[in-house]
């Protein structure tokens, strides 16, 4: 059957919403990437190290609403640090640089579901991510995984950074690669000046 055709503000696109390290500590972690891609043989391209906190496929229609609601939540959100430690896995096909100061994260998280009908397709429900991480290698080969892992859960690994901003990434259909849709500062403002705006 024939797909049916899209109208332009139908078009789903893919999207990231996430919190990128500053330049020296994105360049640490890349260092990391090439590194287990060059001798694990991995497929994956080095992509720019970040956070994701959401992933979603929405609707293009949705957009210029879902930038105000986030804007509104990141109005009111503080700056936080984040601490990184060594490696962790999800078994079998991932590494990535485990999180030890999650909590901000998580509240943040759960603060984005409020924009969750803004973030919905016909066909896909928005991805929370409860665990963040920083991916080092992904959709691994079992053989690359476990010699990949046996060398890396003995690895150390340390940084931290200062989340100020969180960043919407889109990749519409036919692009390899997300491009920057807009960057949402913390401000720390009070919530009561912009809770009327948030049931809009």
């Amino acid at each position: 059957m024939d797909n049916p055709i899209q109208l332009p503000g139908y078009r789903q696109s893919e999207y990231l919403l996430v919190v990128s390290p500053h330049e020296e500590l994105k360049n640490k972690i890349l260092h990391v990437k090439e590194a287990f891609r060059d001798k694990y043989k991995t497929s994956m391209q080095a992509t720019k190290p970040h956070i994701t906190l959401v992933k979603f496929t929405g609707l293009q229609m949705m957009e210029e609403r879902l930038v105000q609601r986030l804007h509104i939540i990141s109005m009111g959100t503080s700056p936080f640090k984040i601490d990184l430690k060594d490696y962790g896995s999800f078994p079998t096909h991932s590494i990535y640089i485990n999180i030890i100061t999650k909590n901000a994260i998580q509240e943040l998280v759960k603060e984005l579901r409020s924009a969750r009908r803004l973030m919905k397709s016909p066909d896909n429900d928005p991805h929370y991510i409860m665990e963040p991480h920083i991916s080092i290698a992904m959709k691994l080969l079992p053989w690359q995984f476990e010699q990949g892992w046996l060398e890396y859960s003995h690895r150390h690994f340390s940084g931290s950074f200062i989340a100020d901003a969180m960043l919407l990434l889109r990749k519409r259909e036919g692009e390899t690669k997300y491009q920057i849709v807009q960057r949402f500062e913390f401000m720390n403002l009070p919530v009561s000046t912009m809770q009327g705006e948030l049931f809009v």
